[in-house]
């Protein structure tokens, strides 16, 4: 595959204005990736609170927020609700047919959505979406395919990372931040 060339700063903040959902990955991009699975057969997983402070400060900007994962867990179902995320498609191993029918049912062109993911069942969702990134840690066939890399690990801050980005490129960071000083 031939790598994606990078965006200017031009057409990020072009591409940020357009934006109507921002579809996330979640082992792996919201998480480190690691499951952990106790005795009695529970499931852990660890998100970071930074990404949770963005993905708000993203709806309140007008930006709806969905996960898009290709396992279904107990631990995802109840960080959505936490966060009062409404779309949150589990059990999706062809990413690309269920993202197609997601932006089919909202009206949505794939330049006004954005994805986030870290691995090769994200590929076919990643070259569609109009704005695309990947963790640091992403493979490295996922990392060569996709706008914008953070300088985050997933699960580490890097959808905070990627949603503040979105935001400077809406206008909207400054305003954010001038809120949280006063």
């Amino acid at each position: 595959m031939t790598p994606v060339p990078p965006i200017t700063k031009d057409q990020l903040e072009a591409r940020a204005r357009n934006l109507r959902l921002l579809l996330l990955d979640v082992d792996g991009v919201l998480t480190d990736g690691t499951i952990g699975v106790s005795a009695t057969g529970d499931e852990q997983k660890s998100f970071h609170i930074r990404d949770g402070a963005a993905v708000v400060w993203a709806q309140k900007a007008g930006i709806e927020i969905g996960l898009l994962s290709g396992r279904a867990s107990a631990a995802t179902t109840r960080r959505a609700a936490e966060l009062k995320i409404g779309i949150v498609l589990q059990g999706e191993t062809d990413k690309r047919a269920a993202y197609i029918q997601l932006a089919t049912s909202l009206g949505l062109k794939d330049d006004h959505i954005a994805y986030m993911g870290d691995d090769l069942l994200d590929l076919p969702v990643l070259k569609r979406a109009g704005l695309s990134a990947a963790p640091a840690d992403a493979c490295g066939e996922v990392r060569e395919q996709v706008h914008y890399v953070t300088r985050a690990a997933g699960g580490h801050g890097a959808v905070r990372e990627f949603i503040e980005l979105i935001l400077r490129g809406r206008g909207r960071w400054d305003a954010l931040v001038r809120a949280h000083l006063t």
